[in-house]
């Protein structure tokens, strides 16, 4: 049996991530901007949510985690830069582990978007999950960090195995890819790949997740080979 992933939609962009291993019967709601709708996708697959894991602290990803355990008496494990929104019940940074049944998440620090930002990867399961950090096709705005460390998270991630599937935090995928296009135009792989999130979109469906494969061949910051380079990709998307 493995790990069930699902998305909850919500706010205007956002995904709430819903991890449901069979085996144990237990529930993460990794990063839930709200609670009320996470609840009710929850409750429609019979889930229980057993854990909340936040990859960091701003309220888009941590706003309904009090609601979420005043209804379902969950644990909260985060940074803790997170308490900044509500109280943890385990606060973690890199090199840390957490579990959902049988598997084990590694902590990976990823800061820049924030100060304290961290993944979850799941390696048996084969999963990530990189918050505001790892789009799609793009990386987090810099608002508590710099270029270097943000390159630094790109190499770092890039070095997962190629087949890890990432879990982002927002449908940005169609504007990054088309950003994206601008700054490698020539790029084949990254043509086709838009081609078919358009297709996706038109469609309403959900563009993740992505890989870290897909990525290393069609994301311009993971592609960027210097701190320059990717600083200046940052601040052209910032105003495309």
């Amino acid at each position: 049996m493995t790990l069930e992933i699902v998305p909850v939609p919500v706010l205007r962009d956002n995904y709430v991530w819903l991890m449901h291993d069979p085996e144990s019967g237990e529930t993460v709601a990794v990063d839930p901007s709200v609670a009320e709708p996470v609840l009710e996708a929850a409750a429609a697959r019979g889930w229980t949510i057993s854990q909340v894991w936040n990859t960091h602290w701003h309220p888009d990803h941590t706003g309904g985690n009090d609601a979420i355990r005043a209804a379902t008496s969950c644990t909260i494990t985060g940074p803790a830069e997170a308490e900044k929104v509500s109280k943890l019940d385990r606060i973690v940074a890199g090199g840390d582990r957490a579990r959902i049944g049988g598997y084990e998440a590694e902590l990976i620090d990823i800061p820049a978007h924030t100060a304290g930002h961290v993944c979850f990867h799941l390696p048996e399961a084969q999963a990530a999950f990189t918050g505001d950090t790892l789009f799609a096709m793009g990386c987090g705005r810099l608002f508590e960090g710099d270029a270097a460390q943000m390159f630094a998270n790109m190499q770092r991630l890039a070095a997962l195995p190629p087949e890890t599937r990432v879990y982002c935090g927002h449908e940005y995928t169609l504007a990054n890819g088309e950003f994206a296009l601008s700054v490698e135009p020539d790029n084949a792989a990254l043509a086709r790949r838009v081609e078919e999130v358009r297709a996706q979109r038109a469609r309403g469906e959900v563009t993740l997740p992505t890989t870290i494969a897909l990525e290393r061949a069609t994301n311009p910051f993971m592609r960027a080979g210097s701190v320059e380079e990717l600083a200046a990709r940052r601040a052209a998307k910032d105003a495309f």
